[in-house]
């Protein structure tokens, strides 16, 4: 039976809404307090109840961001002032990201993807790691990174238990990637390095993260097509996507249909290939060819169906879409000393309020969203 007490967390729990990070109480909450009494968990489920939200989804896979800061100042990511970052005493702690970790394992979860702000500005990255290639029942440990530092610090971290990775690389021209960034272009061939260096220690695939913006980087689709040629490389495209701060023009957007319009006009070859279950991206090739290309469609057609995805803060806010402006702490509840069995209802309250998709490509850009590097991507 709930106590009185996590009914009133659940039920007036500090919630967060966008940018402006106002405390406001969760509509229903009564109702969703009363459902969790009323439905104990039953022993025969084949996945937690807790992480399955009210449309069937199964939430397999969490995103922990573990910093807010970056050494890059991506115009996509964030506004040219930056962000107010939060102080540390208020992002999670190493000890707190590993008990999160090992509630949400514990449910179901069996794949971690550790994002920013960048990861590797975290100094305890590689021991963070580590503790986390200690919990039983976690498959996968992967990483999301924009590859600055990535050439250094890999064999330590693969050593550790790194066991995928994903590299932002927007651009092949380094004067471009000196405006996207908003850092010097030397940084390019430090991005470089870091594919490489994957590579060289047999991640397979390496997994390239492209954000498509039309009149800066859609004349450089069918470059990033080639490099799949020779090298066991996942392209991924992705379509552009509005955050508070990044002047989101859906005239910059370059839908799905356009960019395999486009390496079609040279690769008439170019066709689907097999998606994994729960994949957001919609999985393509080149006969012949080594490596493979993907479209992260999330604007032009959403995978909200298939969604398995849970998103955690730096500061400890659960997101249960990456569109959401609705967050839950669960910092503030670790700090509350609530036991694990309480914190997991807190997390069912958040996942069962969780939409059966988002707002759509047109309402989007007028909502209110925490800037990307904030969110953890």
């Amino acid at each position: 039976m709930m106590t009185k007490s996590l009914t009133r967390l659940i039920g007036g729990y500090k919630f967060l809404r966008g940018s402006t990070r106002a405390f406001v109480t969760l509509p229903g909450a009564k109702e969703q307090s009363k459902h969790i009494e009323q439905n104990p968990r039953p022993e025969f489920l084949p996945f937690s109840h807790f992480l399955t939200d009210l449309h069937g989804r199964q939430h397999e896979y969490l995103r922990i961001s573990i910093s807010e800061r970056c050494n890059l100042r991506c115009t996509y990511c964030m506004p040219m002032e930056g962000v107010p970052l939060t102080p540390n005493s208020h992002l999670l702690s190493t000890e707190e990201i590993i008990r999160i970790a090992r509630i949400f394992v514990s449910e179901g979860v069996n794949k971690i993807r550790l994002t920013g702000g960048e990861p590797l500005v975290r100094s305890d990255v590689t021991d963070l790691v580590g503790q986390l290639s200690q919990i039983p029942g976690l498959d996968t440990i992967a990483m999301t990174t924009n590859g600055v530092n990535l050439a250094r610090r890999l064999p330590a971290l693969k050593e550790a238990g790194l066991s995928a990775l994903n590299i932002s690389l927007d651009t092949l021209v380094p004067e471009k990637f000196e405006f996207i960034s908003r850092r010097p272009k030397a940084g390019h061939a430090k991005v470089w390095r870091g594919i490489d260096k994957a590579l060289e220690l047999d991640y397979s695939p390496v997994k390239v993260n492209c954000v498509i913006m039309r009149g800066l980087n859609e004349d450089e689709i069918l470059d990033f097509v080639d490099m799949t040629k020779d090298r066991d490389l996942d392209v991924r495209f992705i379509e552009y996507m509005p955050f508070d701060g990044n002047k989101y023009n859906t005239n910059k957007m370059v839908p799905y249909g356009e960019m395999v319009d486009i390496i079609r006009s040279k690769y008439p070859e170019f066709k689907r290939s097999g998606d994994a279950p729960n994949d957001t991206s919609k999985a393509y090739r080149v006969d012949g060819f080594k490596g493979k290309v993907g479209f992260i469609t999330s604007m032009s057609e959403n995978f909200c169906g298939s969604c398995n995805r849970l998103r955690m803060t730096a500061d400890g806010n659960l997101k249960v879409c990456l569109f959401g402006n609705t967050e839950i702490s669960l910092r503030d509840a670790l700090r509350d000393n609530i036991s694990d069995d309480d914190l997991k209802h807190v997390i069912e309250a958040a996942v069962k309020r969780k939409k059966a998709r988002h707002a759509g490509i047109t309402n989007l850009p007028s909502m209110k969203n925490r800037p990307m590097i904030l969110i953890g991507g």
